[in-house]
């Protein structure tokens, strides 16, 4: 993108804050003075484990041109530039209210239980084909990362995609006040930040939340599969919204998955909608992932743009690192095995999912299914049960050993077969050695529990054995 994102005028007007040092241009915003690039607006925001103005001369070395805080800095580099603030977390808020103002571009916000940010990155490629897009960087989706992510936002997008989350309830109302989205999408309501909340109900009551800021006659994209979609509906109408396409398996879709055939590395599709079908690839495993490629579909057909252009473009999409990736993994003594890594976060859905993954994937050369999982957070009262539950979709996608990691998957493991069981520890650094040195060539290995478990050094162990070829290189041996 070219042209400046603020200058010492725009963000003094826009703040309120006070100029001091040289007039200078900002070409990005920061937060976090280890990613600072030439030409940042770098934000010292106090935080519980850090403060941001500790950080200024770093970021200010680091090439950014201005620094807002929240009081002048002694010891900084020659002709530094601030903007001094009452509140630096306001002031972002501020830049991120003025960005929204004065885009013209069409803003779509994401939410959902699982797959938020898999189907934010899908639609900002599908878009892509059409004009210029912003999206959301990673999963910077909370009360920091949105306003974070518009204050980034040029005048010269035309789309802008936003991934809205949240674990309380009012968070989302904020945020989608915030973004005012032209159309919003949930991509399903399940049974996730239990801890938070006293049953899916309320779960699905504060992902509607996101209809609170959607602009007026803006549309909505629901999972007509979903169990709440009729609740989904009755809230829309509440608020006067008219505008709903669905998406789904269902008869009563908009945007219709009329076939879905997988595979280990992908899957092949096809959608009808008004009359018309359409078939394509997806280079993602899982059937969760192929639903998900149809609401962003939806959203293209919502938004009257070419649906089998879109299609195309999203063929090209592959997993990300933690979030499904397939990694081939060379093994010292010769052969290699395949590592599944699903390590950034995990939940009942999303967990089922992953072994559903797992089952379409061969061993080859008498490689077995080894299976690593860590407690899934966050699930309140009902989370012993809800590691329990697993037992049946963990036992269909035929595991030859299965580590366990955490006090909780300790209840699923005490219901588990004698002769499938690994090692079980309270931290999965406890166990990432053993499990690496035990695999042998032709094993698939699938890694997956929630962020704050940290399955990261298993991941590690079995990357560190030796080089690997991403998922793309592997699809193109087994075709």
């Amino acid at each position: 993108m070219s042209g400046a994102l603020w200058s010492n005028m725009s963000a003094a007007i826009t703040t309120g804050g006070r100029s001091v040092g040289d007039k200078w241009k900002a070409y990005g915003v920061t937060i976090d003075s280890r990613q600072v690039k030439l030409g940042d607006l770098f934000l010292a925001l106090s935080g519980e484990r850090a403060d941001g103005h500790d950080f200024v001369r770093e970021a200010l070395e680091s090439g950014s041109v201005a620094a807002i805080v929240e009081h002048e800095i002694e010891n900084l580099p020659e002709n530094s530039s601030l903007l001094v603030v009452d509140d630096v977390l306001e002031a972002l808020n501020c830049l991120a209210s003025e960005a929204r103002t004065r885009t013209s571009a069409k803003i779509i916000a994401v939410t959902g239980s699982v797959g938020k940010t898999s189907t934010k990155d899908s639609l900002a490629v599908a878009l892509q084909e059409f004009d210029t897009v912003h999206s959301t960087v990673g999963n910077l989706n909370n009360h920091i990362g949105t306003p974070l992510s518009l204050a980034r936002l040029h005048d010269s997008s035309n789309f802008a995609v936003f991934e809205l989350g949240m674990n309380h309830a009012g968070e989302l109302s904020e945020l989608s006040k915030l973004v005012r989205p032209h159309l919003a999408m949930i991509t399903n309501v399940h049974s996730v930040h239990l801890e938070y909340f006293k049953n899916e109900g309320d779960i699905a009551e504060a992902k509607a939340e996101i209809f609170h800021g959607l602009e007026p006659g803006g549309q909505l994209i629901l999972n007509q599969d979903n169990l709440w979609i009729d609740f989904l509906k009755s809230r829309a109408a509440d608020l006067g919204i008219k505008k709903i396409v669905t998406f789904g398996k269902s008869e009563l879709s908009d945007v219709r998955l009329i076939d879905l055939q997988e595979g280990p590395d992908g899957s092949c599709i096809t959608i009808s909608f008004s009359g018309r079908s359409v078939g394509y690839q997806l280079g993602v495993p899982g059937r969760h992932r192929a639903l998900n490629s149809v609401g962003v579909l939806a959203c293209v057909y919502a938004l009257n743009l070419d649906v089998e252009r879109a299609a195309e473009a999203i063929r090209t999409i592959t997993p990300s690192a933690g979030r499904g990736k397939q990694i081939e993994i060379y093994l010292p003594e010769g052969g290699s095995i395949v590592l599944i890594d699903e390590s950034y976060n995990a939940s009942p859905v999303a967990m089922k999912a992953a072994f559903s993954v797992l089952a379409n994937i061969q061993p080859i050369c008498g490689g077995r299914r080894i299976v690593a999982i860590g407690d899934m957070l966050e699930l309140g009262d009902d989370g012993p049960k809800l590691h329990v539950d697993l037992l049946e979709d963990l036992l269909a996608s035929r595991p030859d050993v299965i580590f366990t990691v955490g006090t909780l998957m300790k209840e699923l493991r005490s219901q588990l077969p004698s002769r499938l069981c690994g090692t079980h520890a309270t931290h999965s650094n406890d166990i990432a050695e053993e499990l690496a040195n035990e695999l042998r060539a032709g094993d698939v290995v699938l890694v997956k529990g929630s962020l704050g478990t940290d399955m990261g050094p298993i991941i590690s162990a079995i990357e560190a054995l030796t080089s690997r070829i991403d998922s793309a290189s592997m699809a193109e041996k087994r075709s």
